[in-house]
C-alpha cells in the first residue's frame, strides 16, 4: 500500500512516500527549487517520491495533507474579527493567496497531479504527534509538539502505545511558545521561519539580563509549561510585524536593523528569551511526564529543533529517554500525516524494538550514481581523481589532519534541515583557526556561528557529557572537563565577541563559548563510509570527532544534486569535493563563470 504525505504553503513543502508502513523518500521542494524554505506545491518532491518508489499517480492508495486548511482559515477570520478594524491591511494582503490556492488543496492536488485517487486531511499537530511518535524506537511513549501554529493548537501533548496516538491537551493560538521565540528572532533583526537558530546561537554571548522582564510582562507562565502572552507587546495577530511600539519600549528601542551590527543588548535579548524557553521546555516535559506517566517522551515541531532546551530536557528532565523528530517542522508534518493514516487511519500493527528508530538516519532524500557524477564532472571539464572505495576514508582523513576543508557528497540526501554526513562540509575541530575560516571564506555568514561536532557514537562520553545517541544533532551537551583548557579565566570573563578568541578546549572549533556543543553521534551501521572516514582521522589524532556544517553557502538551501555541490564548491574556498569516489582538489580546477549550467535530473538508488 502506498501513502503519500503532503505539506506546502506555509514554509518548508514537503513529500513523503510511505509504503506498508516503510518511509521510502522523503524530501522538501527548496532541495529541487532552490529556493530556501520554499513553501509553493511540492511538484517536484512528488515526482522525485513516485520515481524513487517505482510507482505512479494511479498506484497511490492514499495522497493525505498534513493539516486542515479550512479550520486554519478560520481561525485567520476569528483573529481578524477580533481586532478589526486593526489589521485589514494583513488581512486584505494575505486573502489572495487563500482564496486562489489554500482554500482548495483537493481541486489544486487533482488539477496539479492529475489525480483522482483518496485525499485525506490530518490535524497539523496530529500529524507532528505521529512523526514523533510512529519512527521512534519506542512502543509506547509520550509526545509533546511545540510550534508557531497550527489550526489554532500551538502546542500539545499526549501518548502513544502500538499504533495509536492520542493528543490529550493543548495551547492555543495567539499563547505560542514558538510565536514568542520568533518575535525576538524579528526583534534581533534575523528573519522570522529561518533566523531562529541564529538567535539561539548568539544567546551564550550575552547575559539573561531581561529575563524577570519578560516573565513580568510578556507572559503569565504557569508551573505546568501553559502560559498567555501580554498581546497588548506583539503585532501578529493585527499586524505585518512580530512586536510592536510596546515592546520597543519595553526593551529600549526598535528591532535591529538585518545586517547592522550587532551589539551587546542584542546578545542579552538573546541570552534572556532562550532562557525563557528553556524554562518553558522543562516545566511542559514535567507536567507531561507526570500527566502520561511515560518514562521515554518523543518530540516535534519547530521548538523541538532548540536543541539546547533539548539537552536540558534529557539532562535534567524526568524522561528516562528522549527522541526528536529530525524534520520537526512543517517539512516533517508530510511523513507524519502519512504515517498516521498507515498506523491510526489504517489500524496497522506496529513493531518496536526499544532500541533503533524507523528514520533510516533520515537519509530519505535523493542519491546519484557514481556514472551519473562522473558524467557530469566530464561534461564540466572538472580534473578529479577517482578513488576505490577502500581509499576514500584514509585519503580525506588525510586531508583534514592537514587543516583541509572537504565538500563531502555521499550516498541519499538528508531529510531535514541538518546535514548528517550526507551533503556536508567538513573540517579539523583541533584548528583554533577553522571556524572563523568556514564561517566568513565558505559559508559567508555571521563569524559568531557555532559549528557542530560529528563523533564516533562509541566516544561520545569520553568527550562530551552525553550517556547515549544524538545521531540527528538535535542535543546540546557540554564538552567534558578533562578536554577543557585550563587557565581561561580571561575568556569566561570576556564580553560579547571578545569571548570568541578565547581557546576553550582540544576541540576549539565545535566548542561554543559556553564550552557546550551541538552533537551529531554516528554508527557504522547507518553511514559506514562516513563513520570510516572519521574512524580513520582518529586513529591518525586521537581525536574522534570532526566538524560537520551543512553543505551550502548562506541563504542557499542543502545541496542536492552533483550540480549543486560543485556550483557550491566553486564559489567558495573549500579545498577538496570528494562525490562518491571523485576527489577534486581546488587548485586544480579551471577558472568558472557566473552560471554553471543546471539540469533538472532525477537518479534513483
Amino acid at each position: 500500500m502506498n501513502i503519500l504525505g503532503l505539506s506546502c504553503f506555509y514554509h518548508d513543502s514537503a513529500a513523503c512516500l510511505v509504503r506498508d508502513g516503510e518511509i521510502v523518500a522523503a524530501v522538501q521542494e527548496e532541495r529541487f527549487t532552490r529556493k530556501k524554505h520554499d513553501f509553493n506545491f511540492p511538484a517536484h518532491s512528488i515526482e522525485w517520491c513516485l520515481k524513487q518508489g517505482n510507482i505512479s499517480l494511479k498506484d497511490l492508495d492514499y495522497l493525505v495533507f498534513y493539516d486542515k486548511p479550512w479550520v486554519k482559515f478560520e481561525r485567520i477570520l476569528e483573529t481578524f474579527l477580533s481586532y478589526a478594524p486593526t489589521g485589514i491591511t494583513q488581512f486584505i494582503q494575505a486573502m489572495p493567496l487563500w482564496l486562489k490556492q489554500k482554500l482548495w488543496i483537493p481541486q489544486m492536488i487533482r488539477k496539479e497531479l492529475d489525480y483522482s485517487g483518496k485525499i485525506l486531511f490530518t490535524e497539523h499537530h496530529e500529524s507532528h504527534a505521529a512523526s514523533a511518535f510512529y519512527p521512534s524506537p519506542f512502543a509506547e511513549a509520550a509526545f509533546l509538539t511545540m510550534d508557531g501554529v497550527g489550526e489554532w493548537e500551538t502546542a500539545s501533548f499526549g501518548a502513544g502505545k502500538g499504533n495509536d496516538i492520542e493528543i490529550q491537551c493543548h495551547l492555543k493560538f495567539p499563547h505560542s511558545l514558538g510565536l514568542l521565540y520568533s518575535a525576538f528572532t524579528y526583534y534581533a533583526g534575523f528573519r522570522v521561519n529561518s533566523g531562529e537558530y541564529k538567535l539561539m546561537g548568539l544567546a551564550p554571548y550575552g547575559e539573561p539580563k531581561y529575563t524577570d522582564l519578560i516573565l513580568n510582562e510578556l507572559l503569565d507562565l504557569k508551573e505546568d509549561g501553559s502560559f498567555k502572552l501580554n498581546m497588548k507587546y506583539f503585532g501578529y495577530c493585527n499586524g505585518l510585524r512580530m512586536t510592536n511600539r510596546r515592546f520597543e519600549r519595553l526593551f529600549g528601542g526598535p528591532p535591529r536593523k538585518p545586517e547592522t551590527k550587532i551589539t551587546q543588548r542584542d546578545m542579552d535579548i538573546a541570552a534572556s528569551i532562550q532562557k525563557v524557553t528553556e524554562e518553558i521546555m522543562l516545566r511542559m516535559a514535567r507536567h507531561v511526564h507526570k500527566v502520561t506517566g511515560k518514562d521515554k517522551l518523543c518530540l516535534a515541531g519547530g521548538v523541538a529543533l532548540n536543541c539546547v532546551g533539548n539537552g536540558r530536557i534529557l539532562r535534567e528532565g524526568p524522561f528516562k529517554e528522549i527522541w526528536i523528530q529530525p524534520a520537526s517542522g512543517d517539512a516533517g508534518g508530510a511523513l507524519g500525516a502519512a504515517l498516521l493514516v498507515w498506523y491510526k487511519y489504517l489500524g496497522n500493527k506496529r513493531e518496536a524494538d526499544g532500541k533503533n528508530d524507523k528514520q533510516k538516519a533520515s537519509l530519505l532524500g535523493p542519491a546519484y550514481s557514481d556514472t551519473y557524477i562522473e558524467d557530469f564532472l566530464k561534461r564540466e571539464g572538472a580534473p578529479y581523481r577517482k578513488l576505490a572505495y577502500p581509499e576514500i576514508a584514509e585519503t580525506v582523513s588525510g586531508l583534514i589532519d592537514n587543516g583541509k576543508v572537504i565538500g563531502w557528497f555521499q550516498g541519499r540526501l538528508e531529510f531535514g534541515p541538518r546535514a548528517l554526513g550526507a551533503r556536508s562540509i567538513i573540517g579539523d575541530p583541533r584548528n583554533s583557526e577553522m571556524q572563523s575560516k568556514m564561517n566568513l571564506k565558505i559559508k559567508f555568514r555571521e563569524s559568531f556561528r557555532p559549528f557542530a561536532p560529528t563523533v564516533l557514537e562509541d566516544k561520545v562520553s569520553d568527550w562530551f557529557d552525553l550517556d547515549g545517541e544524538s545521531p540527528y544533532m538535535l542535543l546540546v551537551a557540554p564538552v567534558k572537563e578533562d578536554k577543557r583548557l585550563k587557565g581561561n579565566d580571561d575568556g569566561d570573563k570576556a564580553q560579547g565577541f571578545d569571548k570568541l578568541k578565547a581557546m576553550r578546549s582540544q576541540i576549539p572549533a565545535v566548542t561554543h563559548v559556553d564550552y557546550s556543543a551541538r552533537i551529531q553521534t554516528v554508527k557504522k551501521e547507518d553511514q559506514p563510509l562516513y563513520y570510516d572516514m572519521i574512524n580513520a582521522f582518529y586513529r591518525k589524532t586521537g581525536c574522534p570527532v570532526i566538524i560537520n556544517t551543512s553543505f551550502n553557502v548562506r541563504g542557499e538551501p542543502l545541496v542536492c544534486s552533483p550540480e549543486d555541490a560543485y556550483k557550491c564548491f566553486m564559489r567558495t574556498e573549500m579545498d577538496h569535493l570528494i562525490m562518491g569516489p571523485f576527489l577534486l582538489d581546488k587548485t586544480a580546477q579551471k577558472p568558472v563563470g557566473k552560471d554553471i549550467k543546471w539540469q533538472k535530473v532525477f537518479e534513483l538508488d
